[in-house]
């Protein structure tokens, strides 16, 4: 499988360098650009399968870019996620309408987040060291949450454990990233903002390709009925947050995930 490629597209070389380092890091091959045009023009000849780009930018801004690739037929497919000083709700709503995949902002950023991102999108690179050692190497981990705090750690831990992270902050994106890629097991937040945990677990569970895919909840929810009603819709396992660290979610996953193994070659 050919190396992926990202263009990173900002001026500010210290975040660069640390972003640049931790994405090589994980198997993708990155190149960058200071300013706008010659980030464009980068763009033009290397056609790379993801842009991670700022939004103030010497020679040509962010928004601009945008532009120009919405109208060249040979990139205007090329994701990008933007990361940027700005937090507006302005500009991050200009940014949706020009096409953006996602939209961080630099004031909050951590760089694993970002590389969960770029997994999202591209899948995690063959060339990866996590797939080497770990309770979970070579397994493949969707969770959707949306407290950032939590899918910080999380995403450590499960980096920590050897396996390929998947993350999504909402139903929405879930359900995206499922239709590229097939996890082998799911974590999923019951409140979400837009679709729920429930709306999500019908979606999942409605897909064939993803029936067998074990999933579970892991939620502040503590009421009897939804528990009920979870495992009605298809979960496996009700885990509630605050009576669980991250050593316990751990030993779940690889539990559901040895019972999957043995149910199939029963």
């Amino acid at each position: 499988m050919a190396q992926k490629h990202i263009l990173f597209i900002d001026d500010d070389k210290l975040l660069g360098d640390i972003l640049i380092h931790k994405i090589e890091k994980e198997g993708y091959k990155v190149t960058a650009a200071m300013d706008g045009a010659q980030g464009l023009e980068r763009m033009k000849v290397e056609k790379p399968d993801l842009v991670l780009l700022d939004v103030l930018l010497p020679t040509m801004t962010g928004y601009e870019i945008l532009e120009a690739k919405q109208k060249d037929l040979a990139l205007a497919n090329i994701p990008v996620i933007i990361i940027s000083d700005s937090g507006q709700p302005v500009d991050i709503e200009r940014a949706r309408t020009l096409g953006v995949k996602d939209y961080l902002i630099k004031a909050r950023l951590d760089p694993t987040e970002v590389l969960l991102k770029i997994n999202a999108y591209l899948g995690t690179p063959e060339s990866s060291p996590t797939k080497n050692t770990g309770k979970l190497a070579g397994r493949k981990i969707l969770w959707v949450e949306d407290d950032q705090f939590l899918s910080s750690i999380l995403a450590v831990k499960l980096s920590h454990e050897g396996c390929a992270g998947l993350y999504a902050k909402n139903g929405e994106e879930a359900i995206e990233i499922l239709n590229r890629e097939i996890p082998d097991i799911i974590l999923l937040d019951l409140l979400l903002p837009g679709m729920t945990g429930f709306d999500v677990l019908k979606a999942i569970r409605s897909n064939p390709k993803l029936s067998n895919v074990p999933i579970i909840v892991l939620s502040n929810l503590g009421q009897k009925e939804d528990m009920e009603k979870t495992k009605e819709l298809g979960a496996n396992k009700y885990l509630i947050k605050a009576e669980h660290d991250l050593d316990d979610i751990v030993n779940e996953v690889i539990k559901a995930l040895d019972e999957k193994k043995a149910t199939a070659s029963a």
